[in-house]
């Protein structure tokens, strides 16, 4: 447990069932964790599914501040997914809910449990566009370009 809150990015998606009562609940879910408080969240966003296959995807980025460690945060978010019935039959496969840690402050991190930041982050227009709404100073414009063949589109406030 870190002294002083960290700000924490943490994306959501979720492409099967009601996805977008999902991910509305996901946000709640992840600002009700301990020593947790959401910051900021993103509108949903619609998007094709990146490198996977299914229905279009619903996603979103909160921004927290946790006390949590990376480690705790990520089993914390890993146990939400359970929760919300997701499991992996196979890589990139249709999810009730996927979490992924982004960011947590500037810590750099490669264990064989947890990357961070995210490896794949920046190439996400699913990621990238939320990240860009909410904590635009992480995201530059060539980043942007970089994923702008990848559909999304705002849904929700």
């Amino acid at each position: 447990m870190s002294a002083k809150p960290v700000m924490a990015c943490v994306a959501l998606g979720a492409n099967l069932g009601d996805a977008v009562a999902t991910v509305q609940q996901a946000l709640r879910d992840v600002a009700g964790l301990p020593e947790t408080q959401l910051f900021k969240a993103s509108s949903l966003y619609r998007s094709a599914p990146y490198e996977a296959q299914g229905p279009d995807f619903i996603n979103a980025v909160a921004l927290i501040h946790t006390q949590l460690s990376p480690v705790a945060l990520l089993h914390a978010l890993q146990a939400l997914e359970l929760q919300s019935g997701r499991e992996r039959p196979f890589k990139n496969a249709p999810r009730t809910l996927d979490l992924d840690l982004i960011f947590y402050g500037d810590v750099a991190l490669a264990t064989p449990e947890l990357t961070l930041p995210h490896p794949r982050w920046h190439e996400r227009a699913f990621v990238l566009q939320p990240v860009a709404e909410v904590w635009p100073e992480r995201v530059s414009d060539l980043q942007l370009v970089a994923v702008q063949d990848q559909p999304i589109q705002r849904i929700l406030p």
